[in-house]
């Protein structure tokens, strides 16, 4: 680890063992995946877990990962039969914490005829540290954007009639492995024509065809963190009611992603679209919220919704993502990704968004 490393790691620590001594537990057990890389840096998290303790901190895992581990991880490492059972071993009696949005029942009832004391369930010990981002994960992200709009170029040069939502999907999936991804953030959408009014529309067999909109939803994984972008483009000339649902979309995409700023609340940004969507009468048919915050998982704090009051911080990394979608004609999304900064914010998704054709 660098030396900026080991200090945001220290950090990262430090705030977890002061919300363990408020809760009045010993050592606090990490099992939810996406935090045990966080505080580890272990790509296969599900078959981990990392117990903090005072003055210690450990990464438990089995034989299968003894050398991976060994490469990854900066922090102790102990290879184990058994990870509760080297809890329970190391602990013996102490008061335990664990994850309260993570541990099921089975297996809290089984550390606790273990330990002799039931664990204390704790929640959100890891949502402010990981909703604000580091200069590390920002470029993790920034990188993983780049990656992500590598795929997209790809995806313009083979797309057109006849061609299959799912072999465009192939192509992003394979582009961003290419470029060095882990993998996909999530299932890759790819939604035309009428598919268009399904917001989460998985790639399908369907072929594109001449005058449809077509949906792309996707993004990269680099070092545990996920982009997300959307771009819509037409497969050759499209009707006039496409192009106008296009250019609202845009209008509003741009101008609530303008709006983005420290101080500002998820719900004052989510306000800009629905207004601008308004003007054009389609705000009744932008179905989902604005956006919402991305890291070590797709969907994370802070979210852009009519809910949010979360008020806006640098390092902060949020998805801007209006749409609309009209059943049984068509529909659309465009979206960036980007980091909030002091100065207001930056744009991590570099592709043109503006209309075009394939």
């Amino acid at each position: 680890m660098t030396a900026a490393q080991d200090q945001e790691l220290a950090g990262r620590l430090a705030t977890l063992r002061e919300r363990m001594r408020a809760a009045g537990a010993d050592a606090l057990l990490v099992t939810n995946p996406p935090n045990v890389r966080y505080l580890s840096a272990f790509s296969a998290p599900e078959d981990g877990a990392v117990l903090l303790t005072q003055d210690t901190v450990t990464l438990y895992t089995d034989a299968r990962y003894a050398t991976q581990a060994s490469h990854e991880v900066a922090i102790r490492v102990e290879v184990v039969p058994s990870i509760d059972d080297a809890v329970a071993d190391k602990l013996a009696g102490q008061r335990l914490a664990v994850e309260g949005e993570h541990m099921t029942l089975g297996r809290n009832r089984a550390i606790a005829r273990r330990l002799g004391n039931e664990p204390v369930a704790v929640d959100g010990f890891f949502t402010a540290l990981r909703t604000v981002k580091s200069e590390r994960e920002v470029a993790a992200l920034r990188e993983a954007a780049r990656v992500t709009d590598e795929a997209f170029s790809a995806a313009l040069a083979m797309m057109g009639p006849g061609v299959r939502e799912v072999e465009v999907a192939l192509c992003l999936e394979s582009a961003m492995r290419l470029a060095g991804a882990e993998g996909s953030a999530f299932d890759i959408i790819v939604a035309s024509g009428t598919r268009g009014a399904m917001p989460h529309g998985v790639a399908s067999q369907k072929e594109l065809a001449a005058g449809e909109l077509v949906t792309l939803d996707f993004g990269a994984v680099v070092d545990g963190y996920h982009a997300d972008m959307t771009r819509t483009v037409a497969v050759g000339a499209v009707g006039a009611e496409e192009r106008r649902l296009f250019e609202a979309v845009l209008e509003a995409q741009e101008a609530s992603l303008a709006a983005l700023a420290p101080g500002r609340t998820g719900r004052e940004i989510d306000a800009v679209a629905r207004a601008a969507l308004g003007r054009h009468g389609l705000e009744e048919y932008f179905t989902h919220s604005l956006g919402h915050g991305t890291g070590l998982v797709i969907h994370e704090e802070p979210r852009l919704s009519k809910k949010s009051d979360t008020v806006l911080q640098p390092g902060m990394v949020v998805t801007v993502e209006p749409g609309v979608y009209l059943p049984g004609f068509t529909g659309l999304r465009i979206e960036d990704l980007a980091v909030i900064t002091s100065a207001g914010h930056e744009v991590l998704s570099k592709s043109p968004k503006g209309f075009r054709s394939v």
